[in-house]
């Protein structure tokens, strides 16, 4: 695992140490029998066209590219990436690192309810536990990440196994061909190539070119950081991608339906 990323899951496991608590899978499903029902991230990234799909992230900040969009609202921004004819949302709720927040998704997901349709959002945060399941499910989450890299095999277990039961997907996040296999062997269905390495923040789309073709048939895939243009996301699709996850240059741009349909063609 590499420093920023090991600085982070340690910051996240301090930060959540006094929210731990013991969290059965009974109760996890009996909450997701309690609240409405949310969109299926899953079903948003298999278009009946054959197109690429898009899951537009918002994103304030980052270790790698600093100040974004410091000041945007979360609802306002969802409501531009739904007209910008987003398949899904990704809501960044790490506020040290990313200058998001929980309620940031809770918003948008409120904001869905009340004027529809609503785009399934993950909550795009460093999953250590399955109480940050339980908060995902009560904040209108349609999915969560899960890094493989970051955690043991038995925390991923217990990952999958909460969201399962919370009736959420979870979107397998890796960087090499062995995460790859960690991931398929605990069930992944979603795996998302992070083209970033957190080492070095250095991005190189080959790595999407590289592992997407091991990749079952069965398995959604995703390729994520690194899709600024058209060409992008050409490489990426013609690799295998059935979807890309594009924080950065969405938030920056001055007309993001534009660049998602750049994204089509």
């Amino acid at each position: 695992m590499s420093d920023k990323l090991t600085e982070i899951m340690a910051w996240k496991r301090v930060e959540i140490a006094g929210q731990v608590r013991p969290v059965p899978l009974a109760e996890l499903a009996a909450l997701h029998a309690s609240l409405p029902a949310v969109p299926s991230f899953a079903a948003s990234l298999r278009r009946s066209d054959g197109k690429l799909a898009v899951i537009a992230e918002i994103k304030r900040r980052s270790p790698s590219a600093g100040a974004i969009a410091t000041g945007v609202a979360a609802p306002a921004q969802a409501e531009r990436y739904r007209h910008a004819a987003a398949s899904a949302l990704s809501v960044l709720t790490d506020e040290k690192y990313f200058g998001g927040t929980l309620d940031d998704l809770a918003a948008v997901t409120v904001h869905f309810r009340q004027s529809p349709p609503p785009l399934p959002c993950i909550r795009k945060d460093f999953f250590v536990h399955p109480i940050q399941v339980l908060q995902a499910r009560h904040a209108g989450a349609s999915a969560i990440l899960i890094i493989v890299r970051a955690l043991t095999d038995a925390e991923i277990a217990a990952l999958k196994a909460a969201a399962d039961a919370s009736g959420l997907d979870s979107l397998f996040e890796i960087h090499t061909a062995p995460e790859l296999d960690r991931a398929l062997a605990h069930g992944a269905t979603i795996i998302g190539v992070n083209n970033r390495d957190l080492a070095i923040f250095k991005t190189d789309l080959g790595l999407s070119e590289r592992l997407i073709p091991l990749f079952p048939k069965h398995v959604i895939a995703v390729s994520e950081s690194g899709i600024h243009t058209a060409a992008d996301a050409a490489r990426v699709r013609a690799a295998g991608a059935h979807a890309v996850l594009v924080g950065e240059a969405l938030m920056k741009a001055p007309d993001p339906a534009a660049l998602i349909a750049s994204f089509r063609p």
